[in-house]
């Protein structure tokens, strides 16, 4: 498979002449390590892996002596699997002032981002990586950010083409895995029922020592069915016959494996009685796909959760561009005891944009009617967006857009 440029490249690389070490972390076969060693390739810079038993044994018993047989410019690739080799990183880092020395790669975990986190405290710049966006398998590359205004999302929409739902549901049946981007329905069951067992489980044992295996089971495909609701632990315990208190801990547990995201409740002292509890969704919705049984896309397309799994799309795709992008980005939602919602408030240097997601090729005004609860906030409420298969950048009406969500 040809190789795809990854939006992280940007970021890592500016990371990398900052930073003495840069860690790569995700879920598991997003694409970590291909991409740092296409970085890598036109570099003089040694490459180890940790899959490696005999490296990764030389490592953990002599780390000292590794790095000196192994020496910076390095690439280590599965470092959670040796960190024994943290506290000689550190060293080594303070004996020089050189950048980019230290490029790693790690499945992500609390267990590796805490351990790397305290002992290269100043040195280490940590960098999450999701699975493939629909925008870097077009590989198209707009100029600048994402910006809500005609005139940018216009100029955007002459890069992407038409916004086509047969596409757009196919991404999100099939997801963003690499590994996945041209295997046929049948192939795509196995690689993901083998994905489970074979990482989901062992890390799931050995880096949070869940003992209750096929709970555990039961547990994920408890969360795809309630993907892009807000969170009821007890619910979701009850479906996989634990506890609640259970199924919050193996929510958090999913959250560091990198395989669902939280997405908090906005929160804002003029705005009272707002929903404390967050939403869930899930950072690969081909996964999410495979667990519910959604065995096609058209059968998916046209089912009753279509529109759950829109919009966990499309606030996926944003959760991408925001983690890559330069600036500091907060995501939240809004709901508040009226039932007013809104799916996603966008918060950038200040300015709140409200963005509401509906899968119709032409909302109309009342898609937009609770932005205006924003008006209570201390904040600015800039431009807000109801994103959909519309074809056309268009006013919804002089405070909204409509943005077909291909161009997110």
């Amino acid at each position: 498979m040809e190789y795809i440029k990854r939006d992280l490249e940007r970021k890592f690389l500016h990371m990398s002449a900052a930073f003495k070490a840069v860690m790569v972390v995700g879920a598991r076969q997003v694409g970590k390590s291909t991409m740092l060693k296409h970085l890598a390739k036109d570099q003089n810079r040694t490459y180890a892996t940790m899959d490696d038993p005999q490296l990764r044994n030389f490592a953990r018993t002599d780390p000292k002596l590794f790095l000196q047989a192994y020496r910076p410019p390095i690439l280590i690739d599965e470092v959670q699997k040796a960190p024994e080799l943290f506290e000689e990183i550190k060293i080594i880092c303070d004996e020089s002032d050189e950048r980019g020395q230290f490029w790693l790669s790690g499945a992500q975990s609390r267990k590796l981002v805490k351990k790397a986190g305290d002992s290269l405290a100043g040195r280490l710049c940590i960098l999450k990586m999701f699975s493939l966006s629909a925008r870097e398998k077009l590989g198209v590359e707009p100029d600048g950010d994402l910006v809500f205004t005609l005139q940018s999302l216009t100029a955007r929409k002459n890069l992407f083409g038409q916004n086509n739902i047969l596409e757009t549901f196919d991404n999100i049946w099939r997801g963003g895995l690499p590994d996945v981007q041209e295997k046929d329905a049948e192939q795509l069951r196995e690689y993901f029922n083998s994905y489970i067992e074979t990482y989901l489980m062992r890390d799931a044992v050995d880096d949070y020592g869940i003992t209750d295996t096929e709970g555990f089971r039961k547990f994920l495909r408890a969360c795809a069915a309630f993907a892009g609701q807000i969170v009821n632990y007890n619910d979701l315990g009850v479906s996989a016959g634990v506890s609640g208190v259970t199924a919050k801990d193996w929510v958090n547990v999913l959250q560091s494996m990198g395989i669902v995201f939280l997405l908090e409740p906005y929160a804002s002292n003029e705005l009272k009685r707002l929903t404390k509890t967050p939403k869930l969704y899930f950072c690969d919705t081909g996964f999410c796909a495979y667990l519910s049984s959604w065995t096609t896309r058209d059968v998916l397309m046209n089912g009753a959760a279509s529109g759950h799994y829109y919009e966990n799309y499309v606030i996926a795709e944003l959760l991408r561009h925001y983690s890559y992008g330069k600036n500091k980005v907060n995501l939240n939602y809004y709901r508040d005891n009226k039932m007013k919602e809104i799916d996603l408030i966008i918060e950038e240097d200040g300015v709140l944009h409200p963005v509401e997601i509906k899968k119709t090729s032409a909302p109309d005004k009342s898609a937009a009617s609770s932005f205006s609860v924003l008006k209570s906030a201390s904040r600015t409420v800039g431009t807000g967006a109801v994103i959909c298969m519309s074809d056309r950048v268009l006013p919804l009406d002089e405070n909204t857009l409509i943005v077909p969500s291909n161009l997110i």
